[in-house]
């Protein structure tokens, strides 16, 4: 009698853990399939609570908890966090709420090498794990197209080498640019997508004595595309990105712009006598 209570209880509770699942959903969405090294790793999180229990996690008096496991692939090791900040903005829910919130899995984890990675989002409620479904996604190094070193005088024989690479996404050519450090101290900075290029001309770098880092590649057959950063001893800032026209194909266009502008060519009216 006693083994009979035990088996319905137990039943009992795993069918409460089971609607208490099914009740809470948190799933995660990659920005990308890949990521080139040195990126963010951006993704979108989205839980739904469909459960009549308030989910709070991040504030001070939260007794939910929500957080990214993160394994490297083939090994199926769960690394281990580089920082210990929230995953994302603190958030509340009620009975039939639900959101998304973005999240950088690059500010909580080494990402710099190369391979396969797979994340999976977990929500912690009433000693529950509500877990998503794993998702996979390349880091890759990309491939280098030019280079530039700038020197830093008077701190450390501190060199920062920078790097253009290429790499395909979304099935278009986009420019990356990444740099890191060298001398006293180590240091790897962010990598930043410039956006879509044309590989029928090269992309340049110019470093500048007053810290000025321009990039100049061409976006479309008429136009570049001019991304300009400042890089001092302790860090790197986007400044702006402004579109420059082609000199080359200015003057063509600009006939072409004139010629709709009029209605176009209009053909010369003659006699039917006259040939010319």
């Amino acid at each position: 009698m006693k083994r009979i209570f035990a088996f319905i209880v137990s039943a009992a509770v795993s069918a409460v853990a089971s609607a208490a699942t099914s009740e809470i959903t948190v799933g995660l969405k990659m920005d990308n399939l890949d990521f080139v090294v040195g990126e963010t790793v951006g993704a979108v999180v989205n839980v739904m609570n469909i459960s009549p229990d308030e989910l709070s996690v991040g504030y001070d008096n939260s007794p939910d908890r929500f957080f990214i496991e993160v394994l490297r692939s083939p090994e199926m090791t769960q690394m281990e966090r580089i920082s210990s900040g929230p995953f994302v903005a603190a958030f509340k829910l009620r009975p039939n709420e639900g959101l998304k919130l973005a999240t950088r899995l690059g500010d909580r984890y080494d990402m710099r090498h190369p391979g396969r990675y797979l994340a999976r989002p977990v929500l912690v409620h009433g000693g529950i794990r509500f877990e998503g479904q794993m998702r996979a996604f390349d880091i890759v190094p990309g491939m280098q197209i030019a280079s530039a070193l700038q020197m830093f005088s008077n701190h450390d024989g501190l060199r920062r080498e920078f790097d253009l690479l290429r790499w395909s996404r979304g099935g278009r050519d986009h420019l990356f640019i990444t740099a890191h450090d060298s001398g006293a101290n180590t240091r790897s900075w962010q990598t930043t997508d410039l956006g879509e290029m044309m590989k029928i001309t090269k992309p340049t770098i110019s470093i500048m004595p007053s810290g000025e880092v321009v990039v100049l590649h061409r976006v479309d057959p008429d136009n570049f595309i001019r991304s300009e950063f400042w890089s001092v001893p302790d860090g790197i800032e986007f400044y702006r990105r402004e579109l420059i026209q082609d000199p080359e194909t200015a003057g063509s266009q600009r006939v072409r712009e004139m010629y709709q502008e009029s209605g176009g060519v209009q053909p010369k009216k003659n006699p039917w006598w006259k040939f010319w």
